[in-house]
């Protein structure tokens, strides 16, 4: 005789040879443990959750909308079946509150309904339900709307695990950035107070200095120095490339160049007779050539404009290592570049240099400057170059003196960029301006 058990719409279920019950199977049952069932037909009730319990499913059971939403509050189901026509808080309205709940995953919501007019699935749809089934239910497509549910929140649940990775991953990411923002920030002052001083005067003359860094930290470094009386030193520097790397052999060059430390100074010798001097200019980029190209932790190499001369007498010496021809704008009003290249520091071990002698008269004024400023991308959409650059340096010179010369020539430049374009290179200068010669 044929086993009989429970039957929805008339029909029989299958029988496995063990004569437990066969239903088709269900797909990710992994997402889809807990299922919860609410109908006012007791009946109706015993029949679906001894059908789910059967097929391995943990079933919970409510009668009305009310008692199913306390359980969804405190139990959390993977899925309700629900029956839509009941008393006090229906199906629908209970489909409403259960998106209101505050859940972490998502549930999967099954309407009974003896419904099937467009209108009535469109409510159900707005109101959050996933799938209706008509009454009276036929098993295998309750089961089969079941599995397609299991499917649905395996995929929901596998994204928002990868969600969750990702938002975890993100908040690592921001953990490191903001501890990189923190190093960079410390950084850039350490950089910054490699220029302790933006302007000095020395006797009559004065040298002011710009060092803008197109990032927190840059591979451009200005300074000057003295040395006994009248004996004086400036230099505008760059490193190839940007960032941390290069700012790191500014602190480096910083240290070969300190007015501090004048024993350290490559640019100050000690001689016999007169105490600290002047290094030669060739002789102090050579030497720093050699530090440079002689260190294997080293891999950059910069380019320098170095100048060093007495300002007794006006007599000054450059070095162009590679960089930009200084600028010197003569008191009536001549421009003109000095330099013949050179070959960059560190580049080649034995590199020697040319020094380029020249005299300063009072009124005189030296602008030495990095290709952030000449390399500049102007509204035209062409660089600035060394002619635009010479007619914003006489526009500011007509203008201001000192650092606001400098504060001056930097806005004129940043004033005719290209439209939202942001520096692309570091920006530095330094300035000496010339006055009566000191008296020995």
């Amino acid at each position: 005789m044929r086993p009989q058990g429970p039957t929805i719409q008339g029909r029989t279920p299958r029988v496995q040879s063990q004569g437990s019950m066969q239903f088709p199977p269900v797909g990710g049952t992994d997402a889809l443990r807990r299922v919860l069932v609410v109908d006012d037909s007791r009946l109706q009730l015993r029949i679906l959750a001894g059908m789910l319990r059967r097929r391995g499913f943990e079933v919970m059971e409510a009668t009305s909308g009310a008692a199913a939403l306390d359980l969804c509050a405190t139990a959390p189901p993977d899925l309700v079946l629900s029956d839509w026509m009941m008393p006090g808080l229906d199906g629908l309205e209970l489909c409403r509150r259960f998106r209101e709940l505050p859940h972490e995953r998502y549930g999967y919501f099954i309407l009974l309904t003896s419904k099937s007019d467009k209108s009535a699935v469109t409510e159900g749809l707005d109101a959050g339900a996933d799938d209706f089934l008509t009454k009276p239910v036929d098993g295998d497509e309750l089961l089969a709307r079941i599995n397609a549910g299991a499917r649905v929140l395996q995929m929901q649940r596998e994204l928002a695990e990868k969600n969750r990775i990702v938002t975890e991953t993100l908040a690592e990411l921001q953990r490191a950035h903001d501890a990189i923002e923190r190093d960079l920030r410390q950084a850039r002052v350490i950089q910054q107070a490699l220029v302790p001083e933006r302007v000095r005067d020395f006797g009559n003359s004065r040298v002011s200095l710009l060092l803008q860094p197109c990032g927190h930290v840059g591979g451009d470094l200005v300074g000057m120095f003295g040395s006994g009386e009248s004996g004086l030193a400036l230099y505008c520097i760059d490193v190839s490339g940007h960032g941390i790397t290069s700012a790191m052999v500014t602190a480096r060059v910083a240290g070969y160049l300190s007015p501090k430390f004048p024993d350290q100074n490559l640019g100050i010798e000690r001689t016999i007779s007169f105490g600290p001097a002047m290094r030669p200019p060739q002789d102090t980029a050579r030497m720093l050539n050699a530090r440079l190209a002689g260190d294997p932790g080293v891999e950059d190499y910069l380019t320098m404009a170095y100048i060093a001369g007495d300002l007794a007498t006006g007599e000054m010496t450059l070095v162009q290592a590679g960089h930009p021809p200084p600028m010197l704008l003569r008191a009536d009003g001549m421009l003109q570049f000095l330099g013949n290249g050179g070959l960059p520091i560190g580049l080649v071990p034995d590199a020697t240099y040319d020094p380029v002698p020249f005299k300063l008269g009072p009124g005189d004024r030296l602008l030495l400057y990095s290709d952030g400023f000449t390399e500049t991308v102007m509204r035209d959409g062409e660089m600035l170059g060394e002619a635009g650059l010479a007619g914003l340096f006489r526009a500011a010179a007509a203008q201001a003196q000192g650092p606001e010369l400098l504060d001056d020539l930097f806005w004129r430049l940043s004033s005719g960029m290209a439209p939202g374009g942001p520096l692309r290179d570091d920006v530095s200068a330094a300035l000496l301006e010339y006055g009566e010669p000191l008296a020995c």
